[in-house]
Parts: structure tokens; sequence; C-alpha cells
């Protein structure tokens, strides 16, 4: 079993780097933290960076990167993935430091999502974020991939890691935790690539706030303010540069006794199978494709 520790970043491609940069810090209010060569790192928490735009032709997810303990258990998990027919690729030296970890490795999960198991992420302790805007930020809470196949991608994900099902949205979504928060990965039925990125914040005056923000500035809202039943999260998705899916939640359920959570399955055609306030959802969220 590979241990995944936390979350460590998701790499995105873009082919409009200055549309990206203004939209992650005016409207986000992430911290620029770097911006060398074609990629630019953002920081939201005591992580050296979250998210990382790599400018170039490819448009979307590139990669989403989970920590593990350290050497030892790095060459662990890619024993293991290989001995179950998967491709490992070891991230040369120039790559590792182009990301800021001490060693990393990457292989293809269902659905075709680059995924990279990293050791020795760089934080930074010594000074808080520099806020682009005060948005309430607190964390990167999770994050949403997608996958043709849904159940394929959890057979896979549960099998070769520490992965449990928090619960089930229809046949089509499954919320996964790692910790005691309710999940850190949300995995979506759909082609591929990544769902959303989520970043925690305060309180529930930051995400009404945010929302009031993000309307002044003509920011597509696609759902919410709402609260999943699931998580009991009070959340608001929206639409940056590319087609990019961004969240705020406040709120998010912890599960600290696995022994005695049952994961539950929540029916789409009810009308707050994902918002117990019942407000708008996407066709896309429905997952009734």
């Amino acid at each position: 079993m590979i241990n995944l520790i936390d979350l460590a970043y998701v790499r995105v491609g873009t082919a409009d780097m200055r549309a990206q940069l203004d939209f992650a810090q005016d409207i986000v209010g992430l911290e620029l933290v770097r911006h060398e060569g074609d990629t630019a790192m953002f920081r939201a928490d005591n992580r050296h960076h979250c998210l990382a735009f790599v400018e170039g032709d490819h448009v979307g997810s590139l990669a989403s990167a989970f920590v593990l303990a350290g050497p030892a258990e790095l060459e662990a998990a890619a024993a293991q993935l290989q001995a179950d027919g998967v491709e490992v690729t070891r991230g040369t030296p120039e790559e590792a430091r182009a990301r800021r970890v001490q060693d990393f490795i990457s292989f293809l999960s269902p659905g075709d999502n680059r995924i990279e198991l990293v050791i020795g992420q760089v934080h930074v302790e010594a000074r808080p974020v520099r806020w682009a805007r005060p948005a309430g930020i607190t964390e990167f809470g999770h994050l949403g991939i997608e996958a043709p196949d849904v159940m394929e991608a959890h057979d896979f994900w549960t099998r070769h890691f520490n992965i449990k099902v928090s619960d089930w949205i229809g046949e089509n979504a499954v919320l996964t935790r790692i910790d005691p928060v309710h999940h850190k990965l949300a995995i979506f039925k759909d082609s591929t690539g990544l769902g959303h990125v989520n970043f925690q914040v305060g309180s529930i005056d930051d995400v009404m706030r945010s929302w009031r923000f993000l309307e002044a500035n003509g920011v597509h809202i696609t759902m919410g303010p709402g609260r999943h039943p699931q998580s009991t999260a009070i959340f608001l998705y929206f639409k940056g540069p590319e087609d990019m899916t961004w969240e705020y939640s406040y709120g998010v359920r912890l599960i600290p006794d696995d022994g005695t959570w049952v994961p539950r399955h929540f029916d789409t055609a009810e009308p707050d199978f994902i918002d117990m306030w019942r407000g708008a959802v996407p066709a896309a969220r429905r997952q009734d494709r």
C-alpha cells in the first residue's frame, strides 16, 4: 500500500500565461511566488507552491502531485506500480528542482491523468503568504480529476493507495480521502483531465464576500453559493481563463474514525443531491450525460 501524506501541487498547461497570471492573482488572490521561463508558480499556504502554470501548446492538466514520506517510500511505490504493469517514469534532477521537490516519479492513472509522487517538497515557513487580494484562503484544499470510467479509477486508487471512499454521487462520481478531511481527491466521470482546484477559506463570510467580488468583476459563477450534503462544505465554483474551474469552500466535514464511517450514496435524481440549498446545478454536475 502506497501511503499518500498530502497534496503537493497541480501543473496546468496554458496558451495564455498573461490571462492566467492576472486571474490567479487579481481574482483568486494567490501569491505569485516565481515566474521563471515558461512556468509561473502560485502559493496558498506553507507549500512553496500548490499551482504551476506552464506555457506551451498544451492547455489543461499536466500533472497532479501527492507527497510521500521519503526515499524508501518512493522506491517502494515505484516497485509496486511497476509490478502491477504501470509504467513509471523517474523525474530528472532538473525537473525535480523546477518542481521544488527532492525527487519524484510519475505515471498515468486511469483516464490518462498524469500523477506525480514527490518527496521533499519545499515549504515556506518563515513568512506568511503575500495575498494578491484578501480572499480569506487558508490552504490548498483538494482537487478534482476526471476519468471516463469512475469505477476503474476507484479500483486503481483504492488498490494501490491509502485512499478511502467517503461518499458516492450517483454511479459516476466518488469522493475520497487520505486523512480525516472528507475528501482530498474527487473523481468525476468525464473524458480526462483536471476537473477543479479547491481552496479552503476561513469563514462563510469569505465565501460570500468572494461571491459578490466575482459578480462585480464579471466572473462566470458555475455553482453556488451552496452547501454540499456530502462534505457539509459551503462552496462557490467559478470559471477562469481556458475553461479552468476554481472553487472556494468553507466548513468541510472531518472523518476522524475510519472504522465507523460507511460511504453513502447520493442519488442525482434528488433535488438536493449536491446542494442542500437547492441552487441551480449545471448539467455536468448531474453526471447524467
